[in-house]
C-alpha cells in the first residue's frame, strides 16, 4: 500500500509524463511504442546540473529507469552546488538544476527558475568515513568527535561542497583548526572519500551519500546532532527552457516509491 503522499508523488509523474507521450495500460504508465521508438532512435536528451549529493542513488539505476521508461536521456554535469552557481553566473543554462534548497531560492529571486518550479527531492546529513575494514571511531558526542579528529592522521575534506563549507567554520568552533588543518587533505571539489582508496587521508568527511559514491567507504556515521547540519536539495527547470516538461517528468519520477528507496540506500531522506 503506497502513503497518501507516495501515491500523489505517482499521480503527478503520471500527469507530466502524459503531456510527453505516456500511455495507461494494464500494466501501468508507458510511452507508446510509436512515441518511445522515436525518442530511443533520436536519443532525445535535456541538460541537468545536478549536486554531486544525489549521484549514488543516480547510478544505483535511477537514470537506467528513467530512460527505460521514456527514452529520454539526462545528460548530468555533476558538481557542487558553489560550482553550478557559479557557472549559471557566467551565462550557462542547462534545462534544469537540482541544488540546495537555499542556491535554489536566489535562482528565483534572480529569474533564473519560475517561483512555482520547485521540486523538494532529499534531505542530507554530513558524517565520518573510513576505508573497509578500517577500525570506527568514536564519533557519538560533540567530545568524542572532536578527539577523533584531533587523533587523525588526515581528514579529507572538500572546501567547494556544502559539507566543507560548514566544516572549515566548525572546526574553528571547537578550537581544533590549526591542528586539523595542518595535516588535513583538502580537495577544491569532489568526492573526499577517494582519498581514503589512495592512503592520503583516513578519515573522510562529507555528505553521507557522497561518502557511499565512493566503493570501499564505510559510514562511521552522522555528526553528533548538536553540531549536524541537514541541507535539503531541490530541482527545477530553468524558466526559459526548451525542455521544461521534460524536466518536471524526470523530477517527478524522483518523488516515485522506487526512487525514493535508492535515495534512502543511498544515505539521503527523500522529501
Amino acid at each position: 500500500m503506497f502513503t497518501a503522499k507516495e501515491n500523489s508523488q505517482c499521480k503527478r509523474f503520471h500527469e507530466v509524463a502524459g503531456s510527453l507521450g505516456f500511455s495507461k495500460g494494464r500494466r501501468g504508465s508507458h510511452f507508446s511504442s510509436a512515441h518511445r521508438r522515436q525518442a530511443l532512435m533520436s536519443r532525445e536528451q535535456f541538460s541537468l546540473s545536478v549536486a554531486l549529493v544525489v549521484k549514488g542513488a543516480f547510478d544505483d539505476g535511477i537514470l537506467h529507469d528513467f530512460a527505460e521508461k521514456t527514452g529520454f536521456e539526462p545528460v548530468i554535469e555533476w558538481a557542487p552546488t558553489t560550482v553550478i552557481l557559479a557557472s549559471l553566473e557566467k551565462g550557462s543554462r542547462p534545462d534544469g538544476v537540482i541544488v540546495t534548497d537555499d542556491a535554489l531560492a536566489g535562482l528565483v529571486r534572480e529569474g533564473i527558475v519560475a517561483s512555482d518550479a520547485s521540486i523538494p527531492l532529499v534531505a542530507s546529513k554530513i558524517g565520518i568515513g573510513v576505508s573497509r575494514g578500517a577500525e570506527h571511531p568514536d564519533i557519538a558526542t560533540v567530545k568524542a568527535l572532536r578527539d577523533t579528529l584531533l587523533n587523525a592522521r588526515s581528514v579529507a575534506y572538500s572546501l567547494g561542497g556544502q559539507s566543507g563549507l560548514y566544516f572549515a567554520p566548525l572546526l574553528e568552533r571547537l578550537g581544533i583548526a590549526d591542528v586539523v588543518n595542518a595535516r588535513a587533505t583538502r580537495i577544491p571539489a569532489g568526492f573526499s572519500a577517494e582519498k581514503l582508496r589512495t592512503g592520503e587521508a583516513d578519515i573522510a568527511v562529507q555528505q553521507i551519500s557522497e561518502l557511499l559514491a565512493i566503493e570501499g567507504t564505510e559510514i562511521v556515521g552522522a555528526f553528533p546532532e548538536e553540531i549536524q547540519k541537514v541541507t535539503v536539495f531541490s530541482g527545477a527547470p530553468l524558466a526559459d527552457s526548451p525542455q521544461r516538461e521534460k524536466v518536471e517528468a524526470f523530477l517527478a519520477f524522483l518523488r516515485q516509491p522506487k526512487s525514493a528507496e535508492r535515495f534512502r540506500k543511498s544515505g539521503l531522506e527523500p522529501q
